[in-house]
């Protein structure tokens, strides 16, 4: 009876840290990735809350060690657990938390424990470590603290994966008690500041026992910050693979949700048209996917991927990019999305925009609400967050009338709440089956729905909820989008 108590016990402690807290009619979170405090919380406020997004990961909110030419990987190098970094002050942190709250945006914090830096150095807070003597007197971290020192060279040894370095960075020791208290503090203390969950870098790296006890050492969310009584941190962890290596995803499903870096991959090789669209009809767990997609995080490429991966799709294919992102968002696979929002790079190293003495630059914003400044900012393109509001249009419904023309041409409907259409290769003037109630509609890809008048497409639906739908390949977009919020009157 006992045990029967303490499993149902752990099976709801670890399903309430797969919770992300949205507001019911909201689904996906934002990476603005290396912005500062104080624009996000602008950006919560004057775009992401009107157009439906649920949440934000922010970069590393604690102190890094500056590199010379200031590289977006230097966040990734902590220094000490204090709360000053190039994206602002502990007070700006909690500002821009306590604004996005207010609006239902909630926040959460990519977090790196299973490190410190590679390198001596000075960081953001003035605090100084020296990687060559394991000394961190900013948190502070000594030699007793971290594992023997041995490099990653084998990534089907468990144990080099989870106790030697990555890319020669000292490797914490999370089963040492210290260690995990300082943990426990750090992460507590963004919980007393109203952030709703943590992306954990390197999850992998780790052993899922240790990232446990931290877990269900922490608080409850923050109640002054709009959460309710007993909610639980959001976890959703960094375990990167693709299968056929010693440390699998579902290793880690037991304390949270899992980053699903098979997703990105699948659909980049679909819209490159290296695999065939016809087959997406069976996506989800048969297509290696995490099962159940509840147990995930979904995105089609990250900070890192859109840089070191060419086989993922990025910015900088743009037609087959948002083609992809529009079926993620589109397609009913219960993981929670993602959208990376990046800036302008031309190799791996390229830092984010800044000034001459290594500050952030803020981004400005064009009349059609795309990004200045080196920001390119893909939550902000219409394709994107118009897809975005589909999402959440069509959440309580499943996938229906799926529809296929050709290899690279396929349809489905979301109950009678939303239709897609998608030409990867060729071009389509066909008649096909919307569900959606008769009407004429306003494609949400081509425009949006403006003071009742379509700034796109015009879709009209027949008395048998048909359409016929033209899409040529030399289209800028390869979709078109409907759903019932897009209705003409």
């Amino acid at each position: 009876m006992l045990s029967n108590f303490l499993l149902i016990f752990l099976l709801g402690f670890v399903t309430s840290q797969k919770n992300p807290h949205f507001l019911e009619d909201r689904s996906t979170i934002v990476h603005l990735f290396e912005w500062k405090w104080k624009d996000i919380a602008q950006e919560c406020e004057n775009f992401l809350a009107p157009h439906g997004y649920a949440g934000v990961q922010i970069s590393p909110p604690n102190e890094n060690l500056i590199l010379s030419s200031r590289p977006w990987f230097e966040r990734y190098q902590p220094l000490s657990y204090v709360l000053e970094t190039r994206s602002g002050s502990e007070k700006e942190l909690e500002e821009m938390s306590r604004r996005c709250n207010k609006v239902g945006v909630r926040i959460f914090a990519d977090i790196i424990f299973n490190h410190m830096t590679a390198s001596d150095g000075i960081g953001t807070a003035g605090n100084r470590g020296e990687a060559t003597n394991d000394n961190y007197p900013g948190v502070p971290y000594t030699r007793e603290h971290f594992h023997d020192p041995c490099t990653t060279t084998d990534y089907n040894d468990a144990y080099q994966v989870r106790n030697c370095e990555l890319d020669g960075l000292r490797d914490l020791n999370q089963t040492e008690e210290y260690v995990r208290d300082r943990v426990v503090d750090f992460l507590n203390h963004l919980i007393d500041l109203g952030v709703a969950g943590f992306r954990i870098d390197a999850a992998k790296h780790m052993l899922p026992e240790d990232m446990g006890i931290i877990f269900g050492r922490l608080k409850d969310l923050n109640t002054d910050y709009g959460f309710a009584p007993g909610s639980r941190a959001f976890i959703y962890q960094e375990v990167v693979g693709y299968g056929g290596e010693a440390i699998s995803r579902e290793q880690y499903t037991g304390i949270g949700t899992v980053l699903e870096f098979k997703y990105g991959n699948s659909l980049s090789n679909v819209f490159k048209k290296n695999d065939k669209m016809r087959f997406l009809d069976s996506w989800g767990p048969a297509w290696g996917l995490v099962d159940p997609g509840s147990d995930s995080v979904t995105f089609i490429d990250n900070h890192d991927s859109q840089r070191s991966d060419g086989s993922i799709l990025n910015y900088k294919s743009s037609k087959p990019y948002k083609m992809a992102i529009a079926f993620m968002l589109a397609h009913p696979y219960n993981g929670t999305p993602r959208i990376i929002s990046s800036y302008d790079f031309v190799d791996k190293n390229t830092p984010p925009p800044q000034d001459s003495n290594g500050n952030l630059i803020s981004p400005g914003f064009n009349s059609d609400n795309t990004c200045t400044n080196g920001y390119i900012c893909e939550h902000r393109w219409r394709q994107i967050y118009n897809m975005v509001e589909f999402r959440n249009v069509v959440r309580d419904t499943g996938i229906n009338d799926w529809q296929t023309m050709a290899d690279q041409q396929v349809a489905f409907c979301r109950g009678n709440k939303g239709f897609i259409v998608f030409n990867n290769e060729g071009n389509m003037d066909t008649q096909v089956h919307a569900c959606v109630p008769p009407g004429e509609y306003c494609d949400v890809i081509s425009g949006s729905l403006v003071d009742g008048r379509c700034t796109g497409k015009v879709i009209v639906v027949d008395q048998d909820c048909n359409t016929h739908i033209t899409l040529y390949d030399s289209e800028e977009d390869g979709v078109i989008a409907i759903h019932q919020n897009s209705k003409r009157n």
